[in-house]
């Protein structure tokens, strides 16, 4: 298996003496390419905290961070940018889309702040939205968009560039039913396509399409589960 993202013994902490509070204890984690992950624990588990750590948002208190190949502690603030910018691509909770922005500037963006060429930004973002059913609206403000719009948009904005590594924190908590099941295949797409996602989730019914399910509590690894993910309902699904 070639290796994607590797935690060894990863552990952060929050405060000093009596108010040191422990997010995330020492924990090993490795997660191969075209591998779906999915993280599932009660709040205050400790998902967003290793989500945050592996894209780089984050420092860990100890251990080691490998991603794609590259020790994260080795990597300087402007060189996290660049990684962010062409290989891991974070799907927020909240989004963060920006509202000044139309959906191609939100997906383009990224591939600007890398200096690359308008004529290139432009056509990556055409390609993401269309394959996103999104190509009769990227002149549209978030705020002209539906929620799976909104959804849709950001997952664009997180893959657009070729980047392979996809992180997604709950990106279906505010959203139906269907529309979350058409953000899950999405995802499963991309894996299926060679990509690495890792999402962290409440919801059993979207961990379903995960090759993997890891149970974390109380800032540590409880359990994982393998399991046959969700195909055959979204064969050929954009």
């Amino acid at each position: 298996m070639t290796v994607a993202v590797e935690l060894q013994e990863v552990s952060r902490a929050f405060g000093e003496g009596h108010t040191r509070v422990v997010a995330l204890h020492p924990t090993s984690l490795t997660v191969g390419v075209g591998e779906f992950v999915a993280i599932m624990g009660p709040s205050g588990s400790g998902k967003t905290t290793l989500l945050s750590l592996v894209g780089g948002l984050d420092r860990p208190t100890s251990g080691r961070i490998i991603v794609a190949g590259q020790d994260l502690a080795t990597l300087k603030g402007v060189e996290l940018a660049v990684l962010r910018r062409r290989v891991v691509g974070y799907v927020f909770q909240d989004l963060n889309l920006l509202a000044g922005l139309t959906a191609r500037e939100n997906i383009s963006l990224p591939m600007e702040l890398d200096g690359r060429p308008a004529g290139e930004t432009r056509a990556a973002a055409e390609a993401a939205l269309a394959s996103l059913g999104l190509g009769e609206l990227g002149d549209r403000f978030p705020n002209d968009l539906s929620g799976g719009e909104q959804q849709r948009v950001a997952i664009g904005r997180a893959l657009v560039g070729g980047r392979k590594i996809l992180l997604a924190d709950e990106p279906t908590g505010a959203l139906d039913s269907m529309t979350g099941e058409s953000v899950m295949r999405l995802l499963r797409t991309h894996c299926n396509d060679g990509g690495t996602a890792i999402l962290v989730t409440h919801d059993a019914a979207h961990a379903a399409w995960a090759e993997r399910v890891v149970f974390l509590r109380d800032g540590r690894i409880v359990d994982e589960t393998p399991q046959q993910p969700r195909r055959a309902k979204f064969a050929g699904a954009a």
